[in-house]
């Protein structure tokens, strides 16, 4: 239960080694500090487009271009082939795969993104894991920090998981889909090609191949002609 091979396909990852030793998925955020630590070339081959700010400490592949007013903190690691677009703020800690795109008023922090993920409009990705061709549509959060501060835990058949980190947002399974303006509370799992609608406030594990749908009720009324 809950081990990486469940919910993603290392081989869309050229940083596997953040999950070999792990008996649980999200333990490899716990390695991302001494991932970077020993990380010693960073290069940056991106094609700029405008003015960005880029620290020193990012290591960035080429073909991939960072469009004018993105920030990009180090340490981060981005891959070949990514569209870092005019206004994505890519902090610390982050790891982003090859074809990605990361969109205007994104940002990343403490982020695993494997291969193909998309994170285009709005979003905020904190201390999560999103595997191979990932979506997150507009104005998507995924929260990481409870407003009750503790350690996280998973809630699954019974039994209570300490997660053992005090900032835990998601782990998105590969093909994944996630809608406009959800909210992902702190220690969520999404499985394999699941689809949560918009509009959703998902707390938990959901399984693969499943549909969260929002079934709230529509009322319409006629408008009183006296009011216009």
């Amino acid at each position: 239960m809950f081990r990486p091979k469940s919910y993603l396909n290392l081989n869309e990852s050229e940083h596997q080694g953040l999950f070999s030793d792990g008996r649980y998925v999200w333990d490899a955020l716990k390695r991302l500090p001494d991932y970077f630590h020993r990380w010693k070339d960073f290069d940056n081959r991106a094609t700029l487009k405008g003015e960005s700010y880029i620290e020193e400490n990012v290591d960035i592949g080429e073909g991939t271009i960072v469009e004018h007013g993105a920030v990009i903190l180090g340490p981060v690691v981005i891959g070949k082939n990514c569209l870092i677009r005019s206004g994505a703020y890519i902090r610390d800690h982050s790891v982003v795969g090859n074809d990605c795109i990361i969109g205007k008023s994104v940002e990343l922090k403490y982020a695993i993104l494997f291969n193909g993920c998309q994170v285009p409009h709005f979003n905020y990705v904190g201390d999560s894991i999103l595997g191979h061709k990932v979506h997150l549509g507009a104005g998507v959060k995924i929260s990481n920090y409870k407003l009750m501060p503790s350690t996280i835990k998973i809630d699954c058949e019974g039994e209570r998981i300490d997660t053992g980190l005090l900032k835990f947002g998601a782990v998105l399974a590969d093909h994944s889909e996630i809608g406009c303006n959800t909210v992902l509370n702190p220690g969520s799992l999404i499985g394999r090609r699941s689809v949560v609608y918009p509009n959703i406030f998902w707390r938990g594990v959901l399984d693969q191949d499943q549909i969260v749908k929002n079934h709230s009720e529509i009322t319409i009324t006629a408008r009183r002609k006296d009011k216009v």
